[in-house]
């Protein structure tokens, strides 16, 4: 839990600004998108340094998700192949219908797939529970690791997302060229779950050039 666990930071850069990502070393704690212009190294080129007296190093969740964020923006292929981090926040730790939801997400929708609110709350085995499954996305403490951004309205709408619609839309317009985004496999499409969103932004948010990954084939 936050009060007892020792939680080491890591920023990396990333075509979105700098991610903060929190561990111990028992698991994941947090990843906070800080919205600031993107340092100009690639996601995993730039990590902030381990804060002094580490002596044994950065908690391996914490490795693991830097290396996981890395794959996500520059090379996507490769994310079945990685681990993913132990997770160790609180609403991991808990039974609850958020830690159900967050988990079904994760294992369920996956890169270059999207869900509607109510199709993900089907898929919880609470359909009539929409309303609850957007605020479980709004308690994701890992965004991009559990994708909220790719939860959306049964409108095609972007709907909401802790991190700013410009990210939601960045995010699923670099997961839609590089897929072609399509609805969770076995369920019916809804309206506008077919594609990614129509207008791709021009650019990442908060930096100029190119609204997708340098690295990008």
């Amino acid at each position: 839990m936050d009060k007892t666990c020792d939680l080491r930071c890591r920023t990396v850069a990333s075509p979105v600004g700098p991610i903060e990502v929190s561990a111990c070393t028992q698991g994941l704690h947090g990843i906070r998108l800080l919205g600031k212009k993107t340092p100009e190294a690639g996601p995993t080129e730039a990590p902030a340094a381990e804060p002094p007296g580490s002596p044994t190093g950065p908690a391996e969740p914490l490795t693991q998700c830097a290396a996981w964020l890395g794959a996500y923006f520059e090379q996507p292929a490769a994310l079945p192949d990685l681990p993913v981090p132990a997770l160790h926040h609180p609403v991991f730790l808990q039974d609850s219908f958020t830690r159900q939801v967050l988990w079904k997400l994760l294992k369920a929708v996956k890169f270059g797939e999207v869900v509607s609110y109510q199709q993900l709350a089907a898929l919880a085995g609470s359909p009539r529970a929409a309303r609850a499954v957007g605020g479980a996305m709004r308690s994701n403490p890992v965004p991009i690791l559990i994708p909220c951004h790719r939860v959306v309205c049964s409108s095609g709408a972007l709907g909401n997302y802790g991190g700013g619609l410009a990210v939601k839309e960045w995010l699923l317009a670099h997961e839609g060229s590089l897929a072609g985004v399509q609805p969770v496999r076995g369920l019916p499409a809804g309206r506008g779950l077919s594609r990614a969103p129509s207008r791709a932004p021009s650019r990442a948010p908060g930096r100029t050039g190119s609204s997708r990954p340098t690295s990008q084939p």
